[in-house]
C-alpha cells in the first residue's frame, strides 16, 4: 500500500490607505496566484480472496490476480502508474513474468496499463471485438501511440490451465459494451465481472461502444442463474460502502436498477417529455443506494436509455 499527501497554501496581500497615495504613485503589484494543488495521491491495496486469487485496487477498474507456485496472471491493467505499482508489489510474484493478462473490455481504465505489463507478459487475451473498439477510442483521444492490444482473441470462450488453477473466459453478447467478457478462476470459484458490474453506483453505459441495456439485464440474470451460488464476484467498480467484491444478490440489484432505468424512461417518453427534460433527473427514485449528488452518471444513463428505446 502506498500513501502520500501534500498540502499547499498561499497568502494574500492587502493594500490600505489609498487616499494618501500620490497621484503619480505606481500601484502595488498584485498578489501572485496560489499554485495549483497537486493531484490527490492514489492509495493501492492488495486483497487476497481464495487459493492464490485476489484483487488490487488503485485507480480505474479493479485488477484481479492469480499467483501460485507455477503461474502468475492478471485480469485488467488500470493505468500505467498503478500498473507499475501492481507489478512491483504483487504478493508472491518474486520477479516472475505474467503467464497471461486478460482484458475484460477496451476502456482505458482497464487497458492503459497494458503498456507497462506487456514486456513481462507472455500473452494478452481479450474478446475479438476489443482491439477495434480500443483503437477507435484511442483515435478520438489521440492516444494511439500509448496503446498495447491483445494478441490472443476469442469469439465465445477461452480457457487455460495455470499451475493448480484453471482460468476461463466467456462472452455473452453486448451489454456494457460489445466486447465485455466474464473471467472465472474455476477452482477458487472467483468470478471477475469487469464493468459488467458496477456495485451500487450509476454505471457507465457505452452506447457508441455497443452497449445494450436490455441485453445487459438478461446477461446478469443468466450469470446469477448459471454460476455457482457460492461464487465470489470481483466488480469493475463499486461504491465506498459496498466495495468491489460481493455475491450473487449484487448482480440482481444492478439488474433491477437497469430495469428501473428503462421503465422510468419509457414512462417519460410515453408522457411526451423531451429528452432534455428526462435526462435532467438528479437521482432515480427507488434506488437510494445509488444516490449521488450532481454531477453523476444518471443523466448519461437516461440518455442512453432514451436512445435505445427510441431507436
Amino acid at each position: 500500500m502506498n500513501r502520500r499527501s501534500f498540502l499547499l497554501g498561499a497568502s494574500a496581500v492587502a493594500v490600505a490607505g489609498l487616499s494618501r497615495i500620490p497621484l503619480n504613485a505606481q500601484p502595488a503589484p498584485a498578489a501572485a496566484p496560489a499554485p495549483a494543488a497537486p493531484p490527490a495521491p492514489v492509495t493501492t491495496t492488495f486483497v487476497p480472496l481464495r487459493r492464490g486469487v485476489g484483487f488490487f485496487s488503485g485507480r480505474g477498474g479493479t485488477i484481479g490476480w492469480l499467483v501460485n507456485s507455477d503461474a502468475v496472471a492478471a485480469v485488467d491493467a488500470q493505468f500505467p502508474e498503478t500498473a507499475t505499482r501492481f507489478l512491483a508489489d504483487l504478493p508472491g510474484r518474486s520477479g516472475r513474468n505474467l503467464d497471461v493478462l486478460i482484458n475484460t473490455h477496451h476502456h482505458g481504465d482497464h487497458t492503459a496499463g497494458n503498456i507497462v505489463l506487456k514486456p513481462v507478459t507472455t500473452s494478452i487475451v481479450a474478446h475479438a471485438n476489443v482491439p477495434e473498439l480500443q483503437r477507435g477510442r484511442a483515435e478520438l483521444a489521440k492516444t494511439l501511440d500509448q496503446q498495447v492490444y491483445a494478441d490472443t482473441l476469442f469469439a465465445d470462450s477461452w480457457r487455460k490451465d495455470l499451475g493448480d488453477e484453471t482460468v476461463s473466459a466467456r462472452y455473452f453478447g453486448p451489454a456494457h459494451t460489445k466486447g465485455d467478457i466474464i473471467v472465472t478462476f474455476e477452482k477458487a470459484n472467483v468470478v471477475h465481472m469487469g464493468d459488467l458490474m458496477f456495485n451500487r453506483v450509476y454505471p457507465v453505459i457505452d452506447r457508441p461502444g455497443g452497449a445494450r441495456i436490455k441485453l445487459w439485464i438478461l446477461l446478469l440474470e443468466k450469470i446469477a442463474s448459471e454460476y455457482p451460488a457460492d461464487a465470489l464476484y470481483i466488480y469493475g467498480h463499486g461504491g465506498a460502502r459496498n466495495g468491489v467484491v460481493g455475491t450473487r444478490p449484487d448482480l440482481l440489484i444492478l439488474r433491477d436498477y437497469l430495469t428501473g432505468l428503462l421503465d422510468y424512461t419509457a414512462k417519460q417518453i410515453a408522457a411526451g417529455r423531451p429528452k432534455a427534460e428526462i435526462i435532467a433527473l438528479e437521482n432515480l427514485p427507488g434506488f437510494p443506494e445509488f444516490t449521488q449528488p450532481l454531477p453523476n452518471r444518471l443523466g448519461a444513463n437516461l440518455g442512453v436509455a432514451y436512445d435505445e428505446l427510441s431507436a
